[in-house]
């Protein structure tokens, strides 16, 4: 197996650049027409600017405006940042060794750069804040929900831990405030077939085989809501929403499921009342065994007048 040599230019906002490989053949006299028809979002003015500016590279350095196009090679350069939103929130270390580092995300905040998200992800941040330029997920938590999540320090270990969660020796265990059903019979294992197509933002629960498992018990109650423990079985795209929906008693917050609603970027109110409360596992390079939990709350529990007038951020877990 090769290894990945690293990129000729150092990263800008906790941001490594991109990289392109060149077609093994075509018809482009220089470097340039062939980039003005790859990246059709980038206007020919910008990429003839980058050029000039020497932000396209390759292993021997910087690439002139007229370079030619050279099949198979390989180029690097760091695209435009979207505009961000400031997410006002910060990402809390649970702990950190020096293979991992396990920090509570806060509601709002992409993992991963993707999209519209891109410096204000966690990812990005801790790089920045805490000098771990190699810093990688080893697994991924959706925007909208707060929690654990677990992130590999050392490049050369990523693997390793990705394949943890990939293989499902993680126990995973999720809090959600939901309305109280008193007729629904918990606990409960809900199983279902759920699909995600390509450039659609929600998932829909379909006929079929099942590939999507959830136990769901029912902590405590009152007033109407319910504090639910959700135990994955699997890792479907929005499965313990779907599947909370599903019941007749979808989470607090949700602007997906059961009916899809258009919500600002930068409105920070009423978060999704879903938290990722635990992550136990036996460490696959140390061997010890790891029992983490969130010190993060749900407002919609702790402190539902405070829900009630669109909280901005869930406070910690008293």
């Amino acid at each position: 197996m090769r290894r990945k040599l690293r990129p000729p230019l150092p990263q800008r906002h906790g941001l490594d650049p991109a990289r392109l490989r060149m077609p093994a053949e075509g018809t482009w006299a220089t470097l340039r027409d062939h980039l003005v028809e790859r990246l059709p979002r980038a206007a020919p003015d910008r990429i003839d600017a980058m050029l000039r500016e020497e932000r396209i590279v390759d292993a021997d350095g910087p690439l002139a405006p007229d370079a030619p196009f050279v099949p198979n090679s390989v180029i690097w350069f760091h695209r435009d940042l979207p505009e961000e939103f400031p997410v006002p929130f910060d990402v809390r270390v649970v702990h950190r060794d020096e293979n991992l580092l396990v920090v509570d995300k806060p509601h709002f905040l992409a993992t991963i750069p993707r999209g519209k998200h891109v410096v204000q992800t966690a990812l990005v941040r801790l790089r920045q804040e805490l000098g771990l330029p190699d810093l990688s997920p080893a697994h991924r938590l959706d925007r909208v929900t707060a929690g654990l999540v677990m992130f590999v320090v050392r490049r050369e270990l990523r693997g390793a831990y990705q394949t943890m969660f990939r293989d499902r020796l993680v126990h995973k265990e999720y809090e959600a405030v939901a309305p109280h059903d008193p007729a629904l019979e918990l606990p409960r294992v809900v199983r279902s077939r759920i699909v995600k197509e390509r450039g659609v933002i929600t998932a829909q629960e379909v006929a079929g085989e099942p590939n999507a498992e959830t136990l769901v018990e029912l902590l405590e109650h009152r007033d109407g809501l319910g504090r639910y423990r959700l135990l994955p079985r699997t890792g479907r795209t929005h499965q313990l929403r779907l599947h909370m929906s599903g019941l007749g008693v979808p989470i607090l917050g949700d602007d997906f499921y059961p009916l899809l609603t258009e919500k600002p970027l930068d409105d920070f109110t009423r978060p999704l009342q879903l938290l990722a409360r635990v992550l136990e596992f036996t460490d696959p390079v140390s061997g010890e065994h790891h029992r983490f939990t969130s010190g993060l709350g749900l407002t919609a529990w702790s402190a539902p007048e405070e829900w009630a007038r669109g909280p901005a951020e869930d406070r910690d877990a008293s």
